[in-house]
């Protein structure tokens, strides 16, 4: 039997710039892509504060886990990539005010640099609604 593959935008987000899709659904489970800090122009924050790029990172993983029909609750997996381990600190408690009480396994690596010079990017894998 073959598994189908749901491939996923969503309607709050600039469509992809590039040769992918916000989220793909495959055996239950949803990948999210990669997020930075763009806005819902497409805009990407780079003249914004460490603080503000990880909310917005954050809403931007909030609406495509929506587009893919399933939420935050349902995370398993996070991966957190920052440009800045001393952003470290930062990013947690956000992260910890928006999750809550949830606790997915998580990843955070420092890199040397991401896209558009952000400094926050995450993906993630949820399970798919039933």
């Amino acid at each position: 039997m073959q598994q189908s593959i749901i491939f996923a935008n969503s309607e709050r987000l600039r469509p992809p710039a590039g040769h992918y899709s916000h989220t793909c659904t495959a055996a239950g489970l949803v990948f999210v892509s990669g997020q930075l800090p763009v806005d819902v122009n497409g805009r990407p924050m780079t003249d914004r504060p460490f603080a503000q790029q990880a909310e917005q990172v954050l809403a931007n993983l909030d609406a495509c886990l929506e587009a893919a029909a399933t939420n935050r609750s349902r995370l398993v997996q996070v991966r957190i990539y920052v440009t800045d381990m001393n952003s470290w600190p930062v990013f947690n408690q956000i992260y910890a005010d928006w999750i809550g009480d949830i606790r997915p396994a998580r990843v955070v690596a420092g890199v040397a640099s991401l896209h558009f010079g952000l400094l926050v990017e995450i993906e993630a894998v949820a399970l798919a609604s039933a």
